[in-house]
């Protein structure tokens, strides 16, 4: 193998580490807090753009320490049904990950105190609660991931924190309507976990990793995944009574998407059927993001 060629095989090994098919996560928000500002003239797109990148790293870091912790706590093997954990499959070594982990987190830190230096010190216990919780997701003596605690992570630090905070920064202070945004795209954001731990439910258990999959059956995460999805769906209406104008309902046309992936995930039988509803969940959120932000914009 040339020079080059390895080169690129690492950068691509590295690459699917990060998952980037998670990433809406970390970008809906920023886009749906920043939609918000713009809403009350308040947009501020270096602010913006300052959050995005503490987002994307924490959601990076955050999927490092999982690809890292798994394998040392047996949650991920070269057996594994879904898709391969870099360091589970031997593509990276324990070490390197950790390091890299450490990195990228250290570098969302100082990132963050580009936030805190623009909008305050109040911001300092945020970012530094994101960044321990995404260390905790997985690791850590009592990791949030192990006791059911993934998808009120994700729902706060990929919602609520997320919106309120990107608003906040842009805007030094907190609208109402923040809380509903951040709540539909927490809830969507946290269908990606529910879509995940649904495929990874049996290796999950059997390495005792209690998720809320595992803890309370398949039937109950269908059901999770159904009402976070008409919850978010919701949040247009909610718009409405806000004083927003009808752009806002954009959302509603992804009603028969939602009931279709909701049905799939019922159904789903084998780990190839649930690794593509996987990427589909990422990408409604990303649409409904999307749709959401124009809406505002629109809408405001």
């Amino acid at each position: 193998m040339s020079a080059p060629e390895s080169v690129r095989r690492r950068w691509r090994v590295w690459a699917e580490a990060a998952r980037p098919r998670t990433l809406p996560a970390a970008i809906i928000p920023v886009m749906a807090g920043t939609a918000l500002a713009w809403a009350h003239r308040q947009a501020d797109f270096l602010a913006a753009d300052i959050c995005l990148a503490f987002a994307l790293l924490v959601q990076i870091g955050t999927n490092l320490a999982n690809d890292y912790y798994d394998f040392v706590k047996g949650a991920d093997t070269p057996q594994r049904v879904g898709p391969r954990r870099t360091v589970a499959a031997g593509l990276i070594s324990p070490a390197k990950m950790r390091a890299a982990m450490l990195a990228v987190f250290s570098a969302a830190f100082l990132i963050g105190l580009l936030l805190v230096r623009q909008r305050g010190w109040e911001l300092l216990p945020v970012g530094v609660a994101s960044i321990v919780c995404g260390l905790a997701y997985t690791g850590g003596p009592w990791p949030l991931g192990y006791h059911g605690l993934g998808d009120l992570f994700v729902f706060l630090f990929f919602g609520l924190v997320a919106v309120c905070t990107t608003f906040y920064v842009q805007a030094g202070w907190v609208a109402p309507e923040t809380l509903t945004v951040g709540a539909a795209v927490g809830l969507l954001a946290a269908n990606i976990l529910v879509a995940n731990n649904y495929r990874d439910a049996d290796t999950d258990a059997r390495a005792g990793k209690r998720t809320l999959v595992v803890r309370f059956g398949r039937r109950f995460a269908v059901w999770q995944y159904a009402l976070s999805a008409l919850v978010a769906l919701l949040a247009s209406p909610a718009l409405i009574w806000a004083g927003y104008r009808w752009p806002v309902l954009l959302p509603l046309v992804l009603t028969p998407w939602a009931g279709k992936l909701t049905r799939g995930l019922a159904v789903s039988q084998t780990p190839q059927e649930q690794i593509a509803l996987l990427g589909a969940t990422a990408k409604f959120l990303a649409v409904y993001g999307l749709l959401l932000s124009v809406g505002i914009v629109f809408g405001g």
